[in-house]
């Protein structure tokens, strides 16, 4: 494993307290990863080039890229690159949960908003801010200067967990108020009305809008490592409940997959992009999401 690809690793990250360079080492482990795997070039053509198409013309290959990687790149004009991008934060309580690992919930999600920033930024693609838990909260303009992720990152590095959920009553808010069409990053662990928030989704698409509906739970969420008695407590209510950990383990494991299921099925249906994540996970599988969602947009 190289030093860069290192920082793929939320234990590795948390280490880390700027979360400045928490984004700039994500995105470097990244890249370096592109490199060295089956995916090399795949920066080259996010950046400033598409792949040559039938009827293009033949002037206009880059062919110093053409020399490095022996496929046909077209330079793209910097009115086609660019793609407006709006992450919204969930920030509700129950974000902040965490079991074991380095990172909770909104940590998690924090560093990968402020790579995905770094990242966009860097390739001169305007990105803005939207945060909510019961109501829409603080938000940033789309904005593509260098000087704008300065701005995002302290916003982001002042925000905390708090509030009840409202993701589905916000995401129709989010359709009215972003005018023109973008790729709308969500990041919420859905613990909320998975119908009211399928069915404002289809609002976003209806108005245009790409998704990336990135569902990051925690790992003891996804894997369930509990034994004996437990007490379980809802942060957002104070409700709390008492189970035998063992005797439902197998209802609770088939529960989540089947939630998993129906949200990629729904968001496949709608032509949204459905990515579940845990807070083990590297976080090389958003930032490849992102990438593949920004080249289907040409």
């Amino acid at each position: 494993m190289s030093q860069a690809e290192k920082y793929l690793k939320p234990e590795v990250i948390q280490t880390v307290s700027r979360l400045d360079l928490r984004a700039k080492f994500i995105v470097e482990g990244f890249l370096s990863g592109l490199h060295a795997s089956p995916y090399h070039g795949f920066s080259v053509e996010f950046s400033e080039h598409r792949r040559y198409v039938q009827g293009d013309d033949i002037k206009d290959i880059d062919w110093l890229v053409f020399a490095r990687t022996d496929r046909y790149y077209i330079k793209k004009y910097q009115a086609e690159t660019n793609i407006t991008g709006y992450l919204l934060m969930d920030l509700s309580e129950s974000m902040g949960y965490t079991y074991r690992q380095e990172l909770n919930k909104f940590e998690y999600c924090i560093c990968l908003a402020a790579a995905l920033s770094y990242l966009m930024i860097h390739q001169q693609d305007p990105v803005g801010l939207i945060t909510f838990s019961d109501e829409i909260g603080k938000s940033l303009p789309a904005k593509s200067r260098r000087s704008h992720l300065g701005n995002i990152l302290a916003l982001l590095a002042q925000l905390k967990p708090q509030g009840t959920t409202e993701l589905g009553k916000n995401i129709k808010r989010v359709a009215s108020m972003i005018k023109h069409k973008s790729l709308i990053m969500i990041f919420t662990d859905l613990l909320t009305d998975a119908d009211d928030v399928i069915k404002n989704l289809h609002l976003l698409r209806y108005a245009g809008h790409d998704v990336i509906l990135f569902h990051v739970l925690d790992e003891a969420e996804v894997t369930f490592p509990f034994t004996g008695n437990v007490i379980f407590e809802d942060p957002e209510s104070t409700d709390s409940m008492n189970v035998d950990a063992e005797g439902i383990k197998t209802d609770y494991l088939e529960s989540v997959e089947e939630f998993r299921a129906h949200f990629k099925k729904e968001c496949q249906a709608m032509g949204a992009d459905y990515l579940p994540l845990d807070t083990s996970m590297p976080f090389d599988r958003a930032l490849m999401e992102y990438l593949v969602q920004r080249q289907a947009r040409f």
